[in-house]
């Protein structure tokens, strides 16, 4: 592992940690029933906070399996299914805080997004 590689990692976790931060504040300081857009303000912290979580951690997974070498675009790779699971979190929460969220909604959300994940990491 590298400076670099060592260094973004480090960022990574110092940004999630501010990330959990703002939830914290969001989650403890607004109540949805007086804001209706607390609630998707709250919703939008939850997912960001989860997915700067798990950019560090899909990078050291691919890290891990590739027998500790770092290639290029592992860690574009990872910013972007970080992304994902912010999305689909994001959009979880918001159905649940809406009151729509059933199982088949969250199924097609997680299938879409694992199709499009597939098609995009295919190495060619």
């Amino acid at each position: 592992m590298d400076l670099r590689d060592r260094t973004v990692n480090y960022f990574f976790v110092l940004l999630s940690i501010g990330a959990w931060v703002l939830v914290v504040l969001v989650l403890t300081t607004t109540y949805p029933r007086e804001n209706p857009t607390s609630g998707l303000v709250g919703a939008g912290a939850i997912g960001l906070a989860c997915g700067v979580t798990a950019v560090p951690l899909f990078w050291l997974a691919v890290f891990a399996r590739h027998r500790r070498i770092a290639f290029r675009g592992d860690w574009s790779r990872a910013i972007r299914r970080g992304a994902w699971v912010a999305m689909v979190v994001a959009i979880l929460v918001a159905l649940r805080i809406q009151s729509v969220l059933s199982l088949p909604i969250a199924v097609f959300v997680a299938a879409l997004v694992v199709l499009a994940e597939t098609i995009l990491s295919a190495e060619r």
